[in-house]
């Protein structure tokens, strides 16, 4: 993780508001071996006694599975837009580039859901990514049986209490304001996840220039 102050998100609704608007989140472990093991699976996030929790769900017998059974630690990495942002965009180009990107790691325990509790999670899950449609041939309650015994016994779900999170909001903030001006209109052009990325350096701008957003609110009136 990289650890510099002005690249920290200190709004903890800002960092919560980006994982559920990135849910599929990289997982990692390791057996008592030292083996890693990796998956990347949507994440519903909960939040209990003022305690933030991770839930999810992974194929039953797979590597990540038995992992988990023999060592539960865990770490989550959610992941945003990202780009390239060229020195030559700086009033000062003589310095290296960069890469701009939004990260969020959460570590925690792995606890395994019990077949009560998986119901619960899969209908949650389903009627989220369903955009709350109970009417959705797909959603949980309205799936075959047959296909329902089959499929639940073939999967295993699970919960991380977060222990530890941190956070990159890496977004040009260390420039100065001509060279985060420049750098939005040169990401803006490029479009994608670039033109993302500037988005989300507009809205920091006002807060990292106060002095200019102040006159330019004051020419306004």
């Amino acid at each position: 993780m990289y650890h510099f102050s002005y690249f920290k998100e200190k709004d903890k609704q800002a960092v919560l508001d980006f994982m559920e608007e990135h849910p599929f989140a990289f997982m990692t472990g390791s057996f008592l071996s030292g083996a890693q093991v990796a998956t990347q699976i949507p994440i519903l996030l909960e939040e209990r006694d003022g305690e933030l929790f991770l839930q999810g769900h992974i194929m039953r017998n797979t590597d990540h599975h038995k992992a988990w059974m023999e060592n539960p630690n865990a770490l989550l990495v959610f992941s945003g837009p990202s780009c390239y942002v060229s020195a030559s965009w700086y009033s000062n180009p003589q310095i290296g580039s960069t890469w701009n990107y939004i990260s969020v790691h959460v570590a925690g325990r792995v606890n395994f859901m019990t077949g009560d509790e998986l119901v619960a999670f899969m209908r949650k899950l389903t009627l989220k990514f369903e955009k709350n449609n109970a009417q959705s041939p797909t959603f949980y309650d309205n799936l075959p049986d047959d296909y329902l015994s089959k499929m639940m016994s073939a999967i295993v779900g699970f919960e991380v209490k977060a222990e530890a999170m941190d956070n990159v909001f890496k977004l040009s903030q260390n420039r100065d304001e001509k060279s985060y001006s420049h750098i939005i209109s040169k990401l803006q052009e490029a479009g994608g996840s670039s033109a993302l990325i500037a988005s989300e350096m507009i809205k920091r701008k006002a807060a990292l220039f106060p002095e200019s957003a102040h006159s330019s609110i004051a020419s306004k009136k």
